[in-house]
């Protein structure tokens, strides 16, 4: 306990990804993770600062707050930092027109962007709409460019539904950026930026703030870039055998989010609600064993 309590020492907010987390995504729009609305509701009592860092870009903040909202978690939308917006902004910054290669339940968020004449091209996660030819609709106005601009909605390689694991941008982003010869700028998770821009939102310093996801990725190895701890859950993407490590050791690990246990040898103090799993007994539901 000891150990972890330092592990601790200084936190003044908790940077919270969404999918995999507090749910996951699927058929009529998922299903919190057991124990995940009672964990927040604890982590929103305590005296820590709460924000939400996603990489969603399947449904438009609106819609995800009130999908969330739906399942019980006490949620805003200004809570939530969000790639749609934050590139929304970028574009008008930098008088992008953008080729836009995303899902349709996000494309409301781009309403009041120029998309006449492209001059760069955003890629988020589109589902069933990555298709051969709108890849190479994209594909071909990159090309056509003197200074092609590829912007993606975060890079992850894959994430977690109810149904299964679904692959993610970053597969295709990868794509576009081999055969244009050209790299993406990242507007969400892992970029540096984009914590950032969460951190002074609640503002706290990078060494004060923890991140808790479930990406190894986007998520823990991002946040340490950033100066931030980070603790990954064993919910989600997670993988128990550790092939998704890629070099990224998380300060801890924490099992299924509980509002019973509290890591912290503090007992009049903040109650921090993901139990660590390190030097404990428990293993969360369908864990082959071999990551306690």
């Amino acid at each position: 306990m000891a150990a972890w309590s330092e592990r601790l020492a200084g936190v003044r907010g908790v940077l919270l990804d969404i999918s995999g987390v507090l749910h996951d995504s699927g058929e009529g729009g998922g299903v919190p993770i057991p124990g995940s609305v009672e964990a927040l509701a604890r982590l929103k009592q305590s005296q820590l600062k709460v924000r939400f860092c996603t990489n969603e870009s399947q449904k438009s903040r609106g819609d995800l707050v009130g999908l969330l909202r739906h399942m019980g978690f006490d949620i805003s939308e200004d809570e939530v930092t969000a790639p749609a917006p934050a590139t929304c902004l970028i574009l008008k910054e930098r008088g992008l027109r953008p080729h836009l290669l995303i899902h349709d339940g996000i494309r409301s968020e781009f309403a009041q962007i120029d998309t006449s004449n492209p001059n760069c091209v955003v890629i988020a996660d589109a589902g069933e709409s990555f298709s051969y030819q709108n890849m190479n609709k994209a594909f071909q106005v990159l090309m056509e460019l003197d200074n092609p601009v590829l912007i993606s909605l975060g890079k992850g390689r894959y994430y977690k539904e109810t149904s299964g694991l679904m692959l993610d941008v970053g597969a295709y982003t990868k794509a576009l950026e081999y055969a244009c010869g050209i790299k993406a700028e990242v507007v969400g998770k892992p970029a540096p930026g984009y914590f950032q821009s969460a951190l002074q939102e609640m503002g706290i310093e990078s060494h004060e703030a923890i991140m808790i996801g479930d990406d190894i990725v986007g998520d823990v190895g991002g946040a340490q870039r950033c100066g931030m701890r980070a603790l990954q859950v064993r919910t989600g993407k997670f993988r128990c055998r550790g092939r998704d490590r890629l070099g990224i050791e998380p300060g801890a690990e924490g099992a299924h989010p509980t509002p019973v246990c509290s890591p912290t040898s503090q007992p009049n103090g903040p109650g921090f609600p993901w139990t660590p799993s390190p030097a404990s007994p428990w293993r969360p539901h369908g864990c082959c064993g071999d990551c306690i």
